[in-house]
C-alpha cells in the first residue's frame, strides 16, 4: 500500500517538472470479492483486482485531465507528458483552480478486511429467506461483493490525503410471479460496514419484496385526475437528484438556465423540507473525506426548512459565478423525517398512487417532467385498492416541493442516503 502514495507523490513531482504551476493526482487500488446468483442459484465466485492513477494539471490557466490503468515508469511518465501537453492546448480560464493546503489525512473505514465465509453465509442465508418468506419471488440475480480499495490524492498545495475503505454491498434483481402472470422487475440494494444484520432486514429490501410479490396481478389504471403521489425513499432519491441536477448544479448554474440561481436564501420548498448533504453522518457507510479539488469534506444544508441555502458547485463553478462552492463532492443526503407514519400518510390520500420507480426523460429546464410510475399502487380514500400497470404522472419538480402533503417518520438508510417517504399534491396521473 505503500507504493500506492509514492507514484501520487512522485507524480504531482514530475507534473511540476514538466511546467504544472498547480497540479492533483490520485492512485488507487482496489481488490474485490464477488458472489453471483443467477436465477436463485449461485454461479460465479470471483476476486478482481483494479487499479487507476488520475492526472490533473493547470499551466497558464489552462486545464489538463488524463487516466491512466498501469503504474509502470514509462506508463506515468507518458500520462505527465500527454496530461501537460492536453493542458497547453486549452482555453485559458482562471476559474481553474485547486484547495490550498488541507491538514493531512490518513484514514482507514468500514471493513477493509473481507470475511469471506460469513459473507457467503449471509447471501446464503438472504437466499433462503426469500424463498421461505417470498415464495413468489424469482431472484433474477444477485450480487453479493466486498471491496477494499486504496486511494491517496496528492496535489501540489501539498496536502495528502491516504484512504482506505472497505464495504460490503448487495445488489439483488427480483420480480414476482404465479403462474403465467408476473410483476415488473425491481432492483434493491445497500451496503454496509459489517456483517452482523441478515441482509434482508437492511435498507427497504424486506418491503420491497412484498410490495412486489404483491404487484403480480396488475390491473391497468383507466381515465385522468390531479392527486397525491407517496414516493418510496428509493424512488424519493432519485427526485431529489433530479431537484438537485435541474437547479442547484454546476452546468445550469453555469450556464443559468437554473430557476434558483438568483435564490439562495429564498423560500424554495415547503418549510417542513430540510434537505442535508452530509457525508459525515453515521449512518453513511464510508464517507467522502476530501473533494474533487482537494478540499477536506464537510456537511452542508441545501434546503433549510424550505429556504435554499447552498448550490452543489465545484470550485470551478464557484470561481465562474460568485456563489460559494459546495463543502463536498459527495450526495450523500440526508432528509429530516416528519411527523406522519407511513401508515397515515397512506390512510389521508384521498386519491394517487405510492410510486415505487419512476422512468422518464431529463425533465425539462423549466422543471417540467412526464414519465411512467412502475411498481405502483393505487390509493382510494385512504385505502390501498391494488398494484396498477404502468401509469403516466406528470408534474413540476420546483411545484412538488411547496405542495408537500406529509414526510414520514420513518427513514430507511442504505448505507448511501437516509430518507423518509414523501407525499406531494398536485400531480396528473394518467392511464389508459
Amino acid at each position: 500500500m505503500d507504493d500506492v502514495k509514492k507514484i501520487a507523490q512522485g507524480t504531482i513531482e514530475a507534473l511540476q517538472a514538466e511546467g504544472a504551476e498547480k497540479a492533483q493526482c490520485t492512485a488507487l487500488v482496489s481488490e474485490k470479492r464477488e458472489f453471483n446468483v443467477d436465477g436463485g442459484e449461485f454461479s460465479l465466485f470471483r476476486t478482481l483486482f483494479d487499479k487507476s492513477l488520475s492526472l490533473m494539471a493547470i499551466k497558464g490557466h489552462k486545464k489538463g485531465n488524463i487516466a491512466i490503468n498501469r503504474f509502470d515508469d514509462e506508463a506515468v511518465a507518458a500520462a505527465v507528458k500527454d496530461c501537460i501537453a492536453v493542458a497547453e492546448s486549452a482555453s485559458e480560464d482562471e476559474a481553474w483552480d485547486i484547495a490550498p493546503k488541507q491538514e493531512d489525512r490518513k484514514v482507514v473505514q468500514g471493513a477493509p478486511e473481507a470475511d469471506v465465509d460469513l459473507l457467503f453465509s449471509r447471501t446464503k442465508e438472504l437466499l433462503k429467506d426469500i424463498n421461505e418468506r417470498f415464495p413468489k419471488i424469482i431472484v433474477e440475480q444477485m450480487i453479493v461483493s466486498h471491496e477494499k480499495t486504496n486511494k491517496v490524492y496528492c496535489n501540489t498545495s501539498g496536502s495528502v490525503f491516504d484512504v482506505t475503505d472497505g464495504v460490503y454491498e448487495v445488489s439483488v434483481m427480483f420480480s414476482g410471479h404465479e403462474g403465467e402472470v408476473a410483476s415488473s422487475f425491481f432492483g434493491s440494494g445497500v451496503i454496509t460496514a459489517d456483517l452482523d444484520t441478515p441482509f434482508i432486514e437492511l435498507g427497504t429490501l424486506k418491503k420491497d419484496l412484498a410490495d412486489v410479490e404483491q404487484q403480480i396481478h396488475q390491473k391497468p389504471f383507466e381515465g385522468k385526475f390531479t392527486g397525491t403521489i407517496l414516493l418510496t425513499p428509493g424512488c424519493l432519491g432519485s427526485f431529489i437528484s433530479s431537484i438537485v441536477s435541474n437547479f442547484a448544479s454546476d452546468g445550469v448554474l453555469l450556464d443559468g438556465t437554473s430557476l434558483w440561481k438568483n435564490k439562495l436564501d429564498t423560500k424554495v420548498a415547503d418549510e417542513r423540507i430540510t434537505i442535508h448533504i452530509r457525508p459525515e453522518d453515521d449512518r453513511i457507510v464510508c464517507p467522502e473525506v476530501y473533494t474533487n479539488e482537494g478540499f477536506l469534506s464537510e456537511g452542508y444544508d441545501l434546503i433549510q426548512k424550505g429556504v435554499l441555502k447552498q448550490f452543489k458547485l465545484s470550485l470551478y463553478v464557484a470561481n465562474k459565478t460568485g456563489h460559494p462552492r459546495a463543502k463536498n463532492s459527495a450526495f450523500s443526503c440526508v432528509i429530516e423525517p416528519g411527523d406522519t407514519s407511513y401508515e397515515d400518510m397512506v390512510k389521508n390520500i384521498k386519491k394517487g398512487i405510492i410510486v415505487g420507480r419512476f422512468s422518464g426523460g431529463n425533465p425539462g429546464t423549466n422543471g417540467e417532467f412526464s414519465g411512467v410510475a412502475k411498481n405502483s399502487f393505487l390509493v382510494e380514500d385512504g385505502k390501498i385498492t391494488g398494484a396498477i400497470s404502468e401509469t403516466m404522472i406528470n408534474g413540476n419538480l420546483a411545484d412538488i416541493l411547496n405542495n408537500l402533503v406529509a414526510i414520514s417518520k420513518e427513514t430507511v438508510c442504505d448505507g448511501m442516503d437516509v430518507l423518509p417517504y414523501m407525499a406531494f399534491d398536485g400531480i396528473v396521473i394518467s392511464g389508459k
